[in-house]
């Protein structure tokens, strides 16, 4: 039962490092446990370089310094602005209107979107704004940790182990239904809407929770952080993947995961700064990042994806431009012919054909070939929607049954076993480890590729947990049990770090059809919140029954699974366009 968990400050540190909390109740005491481009818009001479001045060449750089640094960052919030303008259609105000097509741009004329040469600004601006999201998710999962006991005291419910837990158990139960419900939302008012939508309650929640005097309003507050949680943890990365450009899309969506741990670390920071009397205010810091995801996509840009799928074709193509710079169409322009390219080369020219067929008043290159109809429910089980979805609720499930929130739960015993007895040292261990893990991932992303990293890291994450469980059973291990334990766990969660923590939530969007990805990466995430819950109740029972070795000896066989399913079943998707992902998944091609 989650109430029969105990808070751990040191679980709280590295459980949003799988996208979850670890559930916060549970305290058990086992004995053997480019550079940005030059200038992104032509500098226009200043009206005082005709005034009479000595002239040096310092003078000359200095002022083409100047003029270089202003437009760039003038440039650059004109555009990301500008493309919130075009996103929801507002942008009547400008002297472009907005559903007036705009004229392709000919590949002579600006860099391709996501070479070296395009601009990046905009895109960098968006992504963190968005990432603002997952750094309220970690710091609100983990901030109730370090001060559950003092609120339960204030509450007038210290010692009921069954309401403490509910401090707990309502936000997953609001961050599952917030999942439940993304996907349709993010379908029919858009990634910048939805997160509009999240950020309300996202900023409510812990307000509520700051104000609360008693249990029924301490668990609204943590019910509606929750939803709020659960709805934007689909909804960061399904952004993420269609606003960044293909050559950088693995990279910047590893951001995502970074952020959900950096989040953790900063409410490990305010547990330590501050004395647990003060947890009223540890909430209201938690409403800072929330306010901060609203205030940027009020001024941000819509996914110009989004756009061309609902044949907002002129918007789509203005918030392209303002987003990936003067060819910033081509990414959408340039993507279909590369999606019939990869459906003719591995299907045939029928299968490529029905891929590039355009909808009735589409406008030529950005709406070509992209499909507008919602299936939801059972018709998501069925049609080319069908395999992307299952991998994606395969990956969550065994990204929870390898172990990781398991792990974080005893990751304090583990520590004070071997001679750590501080949890707060315990926590900035392993939370360390799994923040320079996540960069690691970011930086091979589009090098290894999603398949490699993710296969490997089930791998590790498997060698670890047969590493421990030896440790725990083996006579011959026993005088180093307590080494061993420490290392496997900093190995286990490095390895997480590495492929199996961020890879998911980036390569389902990737996977899914624009049609049903709002849907797909929401039921994704219902997996993964259901499978945290289902391993939390569960975890103490099995170690009671069976003891810690045969618990970690299953994980360490799912997380073979996971490298076994990973190998045999997912796609690679790097230095790929998402359309011609989903060209190739359409034809039933594989890449290697």
């Amino acid at each position: 039962m989650l109430h029969q968990l105990s808070a751990s400050r040191g679980g709280a540190c590295h459980a949003a490092a799988s996208g979850s909390m670890p559930l916060g109740s549970l305290r058990p005491r086992l004995a053997s446990a480019g550079r940005l481009p030059r200038g992104l818009l032509p500098a226009t001479p200043s009206p005082l370089q005709h005034l009479p001045q000595p002239h040096t060449q310092q003078n000359d750089r200095d002022e083409a310094s100047h003029h270089h640094h202003h437009h760039r960052f003038a440039s650059t919030l004109v555009r990301f602005k500008g493309a919130a303008a075009a996103g929801d259609g507002s942008g009547s105000h400008q002297q472009q209107q907005p559903h007036q097509p705009i004229a392709p741009v000919s590949s002579g004329d600006a860099p391709a979107p996501g070479s070296s040469d395009a601009p990046l600004a905009p895109v960098l601006l968006a992504v963190a704004v968005a990432c603002a999201g997952s750094f309220a998710f970690g710091f609100n999962l983990s901030i109730i940790n370090g001060p559950l006991e003092t609120i339960a005291a204030d509450l007038g419910i210290a010692g009921n182990k069954a309401l403490m837990g509910l401090v707990v158990s309502s936000t997953l139960a609001g961050a599952a239904l917030g999942s439940l419900a993304g996907g349709g939302v993010a379908d029919s008012l858009g990634r910048r809407g939805s997160f509009l939508l999240a950020a309300a309650p996202m900023v409510m929640g812990p307000l509520v929770s700051a104000a609360a005097h008693d249990i029924n309003v301490m668990a609204i507050g943590r019910f509606l952080t929750g939803a709020a949680i659960g709805l934007s943890s689909a909804l960061v990365p399904t952004y993420i993947s269609e606003v960044a450009p293909t050559r950088i899309r693995g990279t910047l969506g590893a951001l995502n995961q970074l952020c959900i741990c950096l989040g953790i670390l900063g409410a490990l920071l305010v547990n330590v700064a501050l004395p647990a009397a003060e947890w009223r205010a540890m909430f209201q810091a938690a409403a800072l990042p929330a306010a901060a995801l609203a205030l940027g996509m009020a001024l941000g840009p819509e996914s110009p994806r989004w756009l061309a799928s609902k044949h907002r074709d002129a918007e789509a193509r203005q918030a392209a431009v303002r987003l990936w710079g003067p060819a910033g169409p081509a990414e959408l322009d340039l993507s279909r012919p590369a999606a019939t390219a990869a459906a003719s080369a591995n299907a045939g020219r029928a299968a490529a054909s029905d891929v590039d067929s355009s909808s009735p008043g589409a406008v030529a290159g950005v709406g070509a070939g992209t499909s507008v109809a919602q299936p939801g429910g059972l018709a998501l089980l069925s049609g080319p929607a069908a395999r992307p979805l299952l991998i994606g609720v395969l990956l969550f499930a065994f990204q929870q049954f390898a172990g990781i929130n398991a792990l974080v739960y005893f990751s304090s015993s583990v520590f004070r076993q071997a001679g750590v007895a501080s949890d707060a040292l315990a926590s900035a261990a392993v939370g360390a480890t799994n923040v320079l893990g996540t960069l690691v991932a970011a930086s091979l992303m589009e090098r290894a590729g999603r398949k490699q990293l993710m296969a490997g890291s089930f791998m590790g994450q498997a060698a670890a947990m047969f590493a421990m469980a030896a440790g725990f059973s083996l006579p011959a291990l026993q005088p180093y049990a307590g080494t061993i334990a420490v290392v496997g766990t900093l190995s286990y969660i490095a390895a997480f770090a590495l492929g199996a923590g961020p890879v998911p939530a980036l390569i389902v969007p990737e996977l899914n059809p624009l049609a049903t990805r709002g849907k797909a990466v929401s039921a994704a995430f219902v997996s993964h919140w259901v499978c945290n819950v289902a391993v939390g109740q569960s975890f103490l029972a099995a170690v009671q029954s069976y003891g810690l070795a045969p618990v970690y000896t299953f994980f360490g066989l799912m997380a073979l699974a996971g490298a076994a399913y990973v190998n045999s079943q997912v796609p690679e998707t790097k230095g790929k366009t998402l359309e011609q992902i989903e060209a190739e998944l359409r034809t039933g091609a594989k890449a290697a």
